[in-house]
C-alpha cells in the first residue's frame, strides 16, 4: 500500500503560477498513491481556474472515497472567513482533502483555532517581523478498510506560527488519542522532525527534505505512525507544481485488524 501527502499550493506551478488541471492530474497520477492527504486544496477558486482540485484528484488516482474538509470560505488573500462546515458543495473554499482507493468506514473533522488577534512573525531572509493574521486551521481523519484490515488516517496542515502549531497539534492529538491503532498521522506540519516526532511521540514512516521543492533544505510534510504500519520503501518526490515535494512511503500493516 503507498501513502503520500503533498502540499499542493492550490496546484499552481512555481515556475508560471498557473494552474493546469492536467498538468495537476498527471502529478497525482505519478504518485500512485492508495491513500494520498492534500493541503492548500482549492475549491471554486479563480486562482485555480475554479476546478474542484479534490475531484480532479480522486478522478486522476481512482479514489472511490474522498474527502474535502474547509479551512476558509470565500477567498484567500481577499474576503474569506473561518469555514464551519455548513458551506454550500459549491461555494469557494480553502482546505485540506484525504482521497483513498480502499472503503473508508467513517469520517471525522477536528477544527483547529487560529490565533484570535493579530501577532508579530518574522518570515524567512526577513529583518523585521511583519504583523500577521493567522488562518484557522483543519484536519480530516478517516478510517480505512484496507485489505491488510483497519487503518486510521488523519491529514492536516497546521500553522506557519510555531509556537501555535504546537498547540493545534496537541488539540488533534487529543482528537486521536482514542482512535484504535494502527494510525498514521500526515501532513503539512509547519515543523521539523524533532518538534514533529517528539509531540507526537510517534515513529516517522518516511523521512527527507521537502521545502522548497527546487532546493530543499528542510522536511516540514511528515507521515507519522503509531502501533503497527511499517515502511518498506520512501522517497520525496518533486512535481511539476507547489513550493512542496511530496512524501510517499510504501507501507504495509504488521499485522490484520
Amino acid at each position: 500500500m503507498r501513502m503520500a501527502t503533498f502540499n499542493i499550493l492550490s496546484g499552481r506551478s512555481p515556475v508560471d503560477d498557473l494552474v493546469d488541471e492536467h498538468r495537476f492530474a498527471d502529478a497525482v497520477r505519478a504518485l500512485d498513491a492508495d491513500v494520498l492527504g492534500l493541503q492548500e486544496v482549492d475549491r471554486n477558486q479563480p486562482r485555480s481556474a475554479h476546478h474542484d482540485l479534490t475531484a480532479v484528484a480522486a478522478e486522476a488516482m481512482g479514489a472511490d472515497e474522498h474527502r474535502f474538509v474547509a479551512a476558509l470560505s470565500g477567498t484567500p488573500g481577499a474576503t474569506w472567513s473561518a469555514a464551519t462546515g455548513s458551506e454550500q458543495p459549491d461555494s469557494a473554499a480553502y482546505g485540506v482533502a484525504l482521497l483513498s482507493r480502499y472503503p473508508v468506514l467513517g469520517w471525522e473533522v477536528v477544527r483547529l483555532p487560529a490565533v484570535p488577534v493579530r501577532v508579530p512573525h518574522r518570515f524567512h531572509g526577513q529583518w523585521r517581523p511583519e504583523w500577521v493574521r493567522d488562518e484557522p486551521r483543519v484536519a480530516v481523519l478517516a478510517d480505512v478498510d484496507t485489505p491488510s484490515g483497519r487503518l486510521s488516517v488523519a491529514n492536516t496542515h497546521l500553522s506557519y506560527l510555531p509556537w501555535w502549531n504546537a498547540r493545534q497539534l496537541r488539540l488533534l492529538l487529543r482528537a486521536v488519542a482514542t482512535r484504535p491503532d494502527p494510525l498514521v498521522l500526515m501532513g503539512d506540519l509547519n515543523m521539523g522532525r524533532a518538534p514533529a516526532e517528539r509531540l507526537t511521540a510517534m515513529e516517522p514512516l518516511a523521512t527527507g527534505l521537502t521545502f522548497p521543492a527546487h532546493q530543499p533544505t528542510q522536511q516540514i510534510d511528515h507521515l507519522l505512525t503509531r502501533g503497527g504500519v511499517r515502511a518498506t520503501a520512501t522517497q520525496a518526490v518533486a512535481l511539476p507544481m507547489s513550493d512542496h515535494r511530496a512524501l510517499v512511503a510504501d507501507v504495509e500493516l504488521a499485522r490484520a485488524t
